[in-house]
């Protein structure tokens, strides 16, 4: 199966990030992608830089004006598209949300990103609400989708039970990079534990891991810090943790790789990581601490 990672750089206008995505959705469909991933919150800048009550105003309800655009090319192009929309549920309550559009244009589920940072420059607390949703894979014309969303990425628990919930592969949009005033050292160590730790869920779990980030740098709109660059490098890794593609940390990039999707059946043959699980011995993972 083609897939294909969109990474991009935003600007403050939604329509001219709109349309470089649609642009973009063409192109991979045109290249044979069954399977398009957007970033996370593609369709403006990063706002949690900061924590603005005005923001919500660029929240939208699911379906809604997004849906139903991206519907339209995915109907037109046949191709699945995951989103990444701000999620208006009702007033006072939104979430950062996933939506997987099928290749019909249907809505085919959604996911509701469970785990929300509240760091400097992603102030996401402040914004949105703990998913709901569980770690459900969600099922489409090509498979089951275990969608998760950046901070997720973090979490080995996730992956574990979207993998467990029947999930074909796991795909992670994204929204990450580095402070400006990190030495490259550390900027370093960052993104290498970044890539480090999704090539892990891939290994443990014996799936495909698609992971798409932006690009680009997008100021801090209160001069507090130097703004975040985002750091790029999309990939997508096998079931070994292999990396079949990555893209670049500073350029706009359509990422298109072709993944064998049976190499999971085969990957677990010989590491039979599943069959091996101590479950009677886990009761602890759910506590705090111990």
């Amino acid at each position: 199966m083609k897939t294909a990672l969109i990474q991009q750089s935003n600007s403050a206008s939604r329509e001219a990030n709109v349309a470089k995505l649609t642009q973009n959705i063409i192109a991979c469909a045109k290249q044979g992608a069954e399977l398009v991933v957007l970033q996370e919150l593609h369709n403006g800048l990063y706002f949690c830089q900061t924590e603005d009550p005005a923001v919500f105003d660029q929240a939208e309800t699911i379906p809604g004006l997004s849906t139903e655009y991206f519907s339209k090319l995915a109907k037109e192009h046949q191709v699945v598209i995951v989103l990444s929309l701000f999620e208006k549920r009702a007033p006072g309550l939104y979430h950062n949300t996933a939506v997987v559009l099928d290749k019909d244009g249907s809505i085919a589920g959604k996911y509701r990103k469970m785990h929300i940072p509240d760091d400097p420059a992603y102030y996401e607390k402040f914004y949105f609400t703990p998913g709901d949703l569980g770690f459900e894979p969600i099922q489409t014309s090509i498979g089951k989708l275990g969608v998760l969303v950046c901070w997720d990425q973090w979490y080995p628990e996730a992956a574990r039970l979207m993998a467990m919930a029947g999930a074909d592969l796991l795909i992670y949009p994204t929204a990450i990079g580095w402070e400006s005033t990190d030495p490259e050292a550390e900027k370093m160590r960052q993104k290498d534990a970044w890539v480090t730790i999704q090539r892990s869920h891939a290994v443990a779990n014996g799936l495909h891991v698609l992971s798409c980030n932006r690009t680009g740098h997008e100021a801090d709109p209160s001069g507090t810090t130097n703004g975040i660059q985002f750091w790029g490098n999309s990939f997508v890794a096998g079931p070994q943790g292999e990396i079949l593609a990555q893209a670049s940390n500073n350029q706009d990039e359509n990422l298109i790789v072709e993944i064998d999707m049976t190499r999971t059946e085969t990957v677990r043959r010989i590491w039979p990581f599943f069959r091996d699980r101590r479950v009677e011995s886990f009761q602890d993972i759910t506590k705090r601490w111990i």
